[in-house]
């Protein structure tokens, strides 16, 4: 039942890094705690660098290899499990890291391996 491709995983990686720095903005993160609202755009700033720099049909230079980046992707959705519990965010900034947590295990948990990956 794994269906996120290594091919899908790429066309997800830039949207997603993008709403990582855009959606604090436009949702007013960081009422609970500054650190909601910078740790996704540090995130989403990191999210978009790894991106470039994966080896995927959307990376540029291909430098870290594609299980790396998975690696790094579920140590990201541990982490926004984690934060609000952590950092004390309430409300809109806990839900925040808490669905884009289980979203980012949820795709790493569905990728379908490949003689490639």
């Amino acid at each position: 039942m794994k269906f996120v491709t290594k091919q899908i995983h790429a066309y997800l990686d830039y949207p997603v890094a993008i709403a990582l720095i855009g959606l604090p903005f436009l949702l007013s993160l960081g009422s609970s705690n500054p650190l909601a609202f910078q740790l996704s755009v540090i995130t989403g700033i990191a999210a978009f660098i790894l991106t470039v720099l994966t080896d995927h049909q959307l990376g540029l230079f291909k430098v870290i290899s594609y299980k790396m980046h998975l690696i790094v992707d579920f140590l990201v959705g541990i982490t926004f499990i984690l934060a609000p519990f952590i950092f004390a965010f309430e409300g809109l900034d806990a839900y925040f890291y808490w669905l884009n947590g289980v979203a980012i295990l949820f795709v790493v948990g569905m990728h379908k391996p490949t003689l490639a990956s």
